[in-house]
């Protein structure tokens, strides 16, 4: 239906594509029926954030940032200033007691960090000639606080004031932060978690502090976390960490072992990419997990801490983002952003992942007495993930999507589009009213 619809990728042959994979045009528990193009952006739209129940912005490779109305499409607002690439963008509510405003913050590799204001379109505050450039950012709006990461951690007042910071020594910097209880947070650098607590005195100025570094994972960290605070790096390692003490709670490693197809021979599986086992992105809905690996998605369960369901071929390229919260989705270089549904494993169990259960291994962390076992672990219970939802729309690599849950479904992508998807009954619906509406104020004409 949407191939047709936008002219878009043709389908894949069945000797291409697992035909597990192939939902078809019959998509009865797909919503997103009706769909708009939200052009504007000329060049890769990485960011997408939610600025209230009725607009998000966009922000990509071509220094812009676009405020939209995800009820019309409509394009409201064009914040131009940065001269390259955004590298960060984030919201930031200010709470007077009396009225709340919601700005935006970006961060370029112009070495430069701005706040705006979505509603004028005008750049409010500014800060030009930083020593490097900027890689993520986060609001402590409790604190009425933000930080910016990447070769230093700083931390700024709502008026753009330089509190405090501290420099890192790592070489690739701060590449992720995430807030955690007792006024502390958690910087990713490199293979290593740096946990930073921030103090205010009594004249409210803020100092920071690094009180912990976690130097569990063996390879570079790739998602981060919070609400439950989790990690995973390039290798497959998924830790879970407590929030208060930080320490480790669960760690799990996906590992392309041995398989024994008979008594007389071994076979040794072909070793991977390391994009196949690398984890890309993480999501939470408080009780599970789940977490994009190569081209797979993995649900892990946060109370037995095992994996209860999983598709090791989700898509056809890497899974670059995942939502856990209401609706499973995921979205791939591939192009496609795919719906999911838990279900009972047949049996047999599935043949698209004969060997699952070998390539994971359960455990503390690395801090092992002996090799690593090669015997195959049973999971019991598990289940699978299935497809019951492929929007397809855009020619590129889906970077990200943001859900505005009955209002729709915002997806970004290099192809440098946008595409709102909605529900096409609702819409429906809507416009019935709509009419309805007009007629009785026309008196019936």
């Amino acid at each position: 239906m949407f191939r047709w619809m936008l002219g878009g990728r043709e389908a894949q042959s069945s000797a291409e594509k697992n035909p597990v994979l192939c939902i078809g045009e019959d998509q009865p528990k797909n919503c997103f029926t009706e769909l708009q193009v939200l052009k504007g952006h000329f060049d890769i739209v990485r960011f997408l954030v939610q600025i209230d129940d009725f607009r998000c912005a966009s922000a990509g490779d071509d220094g812009l940032v676009l405020v939209w109305n995800i009820e019309t499409g409509e394009r409201l607002q064009e914040l131009r200033g940065h001269s390259q690439q955004i590298t960060a963008i984030t919201s930031f509510t200010c709470n007077n007691g009396l009225t709340s405003h919601t700005g935006l913050i970006t961060a370029s590799s112009d070495r430069s960090l701005s706040l705006w204001d979505p509603d004028t379109g005008n750049r409010v505050q500014t800060i030009s000639d930083l020593q490097s450039s900027v890689k993520c950012l986060l609001v402590l709006e409790r604190l009425c606080v933000w930080l910016s990461g990447g070769e230093e951690l700083c931390v700024w007042n709502k008026d753009f004031q330089l509190h405090c910071h501290r420099q890192n020594h790592s070489d690739t910097g701060i590449t992720a932060l995430i807030e955690l209880p007792k006024n502390c947070i958690a910087a990713a650098m490199d293979k290593e978690i740096v946990i930073y607590r921030l103090t205010v005195s009594t004249d409210s100025s803020v100092s920071v502090a690094e009180i912990r570094c976690l130097s569990n994972h063996q390879d570079q960290i790739r998602a981060l976390i919070d609400g439950l605070f989790a990690s995973g790096s390039h290798a497959g390692e998924l830790i879970l960490w407590d929030a208060i003490d930080w320490n480790i709670l669960a760690y799990e490693h996906i590992l392309w072992e041995e398989s024994h197809a008979s008594a007389q021979a071994e076979i040794r599986l072909a070793a991977p990419k390391p994009s196949e086992m690398s984890i890309q992105h993480l999501s939470t809905n408080g009780k599970l997990i789940l977490a994009a690996v190569g081209s797979g998605l993995y649900v892990y369960s946060v109370q037995t801490r095992t994996v209860v369901a999983y598709r090791k071929v989700a898509h056809d390229s890497n899974v670059l983002h995942t939502m856990l919260n209401g609706t499973l989705m995921s979205c791939s270089e591939d192009g496609s952003v795919r719906m999911w549904e838990i279900q009972d494993l047949p049996l047999p169990a599935e043949p698209a992942s004969p060997g699952f259960f070998g390539l994971w291994t359960f455990g503390r962390s690395n801090k092992q007495t002996g090799p690593p076992s090669k015997k195959i672990v049973d999971v019991p219970n598990s289940r699978t993930l299935e497809l019951t939802g492929d929007l397809i729309g855009h020619s590129g690599a889906v970077q990200m999507f943001v859900s505005f849950k009955e209002n729709g479904l915002v997806t970004c992508s290099t192809d440098h589009l946008l595409i709102l998807w909605k529900n096409g009954e609702r819409q429906s619906n809507l416009r019935s009213l709509a009419l309805f509406q007009k007629l009785e104020e026309n008196g019936g004409l």
